[in-house]
């Protein structure tokens, strides 16, 4: 058993014995397999489940604001939010926004071809309706809040109060919040907006994240009580081609 399953298997039995009405974390596995519009392509059918999983297939209410975290810095946590988004926008056809609350090296603007300034950081230091400062990218109903103007101390704008009401907007004015954020073992950003959130995604990065970090940080987001909706194993590769790999 290699050190990544186990350890997913291991988040797999904590959440299941935390609620019994949810369903088990989903696990994907997404691979790497070239790069299309400046975008990681994933798997689409392993990335459709995922969304599935979360979102859409819900028996109960499915969870609204949902933060995505890497264990590491470089899992691809940023492409994977942007291909959740997108997809989850293209087959909900509801508005959905997707945040860039990762004041430590933002990456979600250049992947859609737009600006960083005037997002997040605005909105946590105006007035105004949270609406204005989101762009509207790529399909009608997909917008997003980039993390705007940057300064020395603007992660320090992720632990204040005006961080609880501007979440609280996103949550009426958007029908699904994706927020995106640095990485749990260099920070403790994911921590503080999981605890507004429904529920966070931990990313994992194939060959790379050992199970002794991805194990503290889930120890954290416990700690914290926020729950883990699923653990996703990123940048797999495979040793043969993945068409073959498939019928095996």
């Amino acid at each position: 058993m290699s050190k990544h399953f186990e350890l997913m298997q291991q988040i797999e039995l904590d959440q299941s014995s935390r609620s019994e009405s949810r369903p088990a974390p989903f696990v994907p596995s997404l691979s790497r397999d070239g790069i299309s519009n400046g975008h990681t392509r994933w798997a689409n059918e392993e990335a459709l489940r995922l969304v599935q999983q979360i979102f859409l297939f819900q028996t109960r209410e499915p969870p609204r604001v949902v933060v995505f975290a890497g264990v590491d810095h470089g899992n691809g946590c940023s492409q994977i939010c942007s291909s959740v988004a997108e997809i989850l926008a293209r087959n909900a056809r509801r508005p959905v926004c997707l945040v860039e609350a990762n004041f430590r090296s933002p990456a979600l603007p250049e992947l859609f071809g737009t600006t960083n300034h005037f997002g997040l950081t605005e909105a946590l230091l105006q007035n105004g309706p949270i609406a204005p400062f989101a762009k509207l990218v790529n399909q009608d109903n997909l917008w997003l809040l980039s993390s705007g103007s940057l300064a020395a101390d603007s992660p320090s704008l992720l632990t204040s109060d005006r961080l609880r009401d501007r979440v609280a907007e996103l949550r009426q004015e958007f029908e699904f919040v994706i927020i995106d954020t640095p990485p749990l073992t260099r920070y403790s950003d994911a921590l503080a907006l999981g605890q507004l959130s429904d529920g966070l995604v931990l990313v994992l990065e194939a060959d790379s994240t050992r199970r002794e970090a991805a194990s503290v940080a889930a120890a954290a987001l416990r700690s914290a009580n926020v729950p883990i909706l699923a653990a996703v194993l990123n940048k797999r590769t495979f040793p043969i081609p993945e068409a073959i790999y498939k019928r095996l």
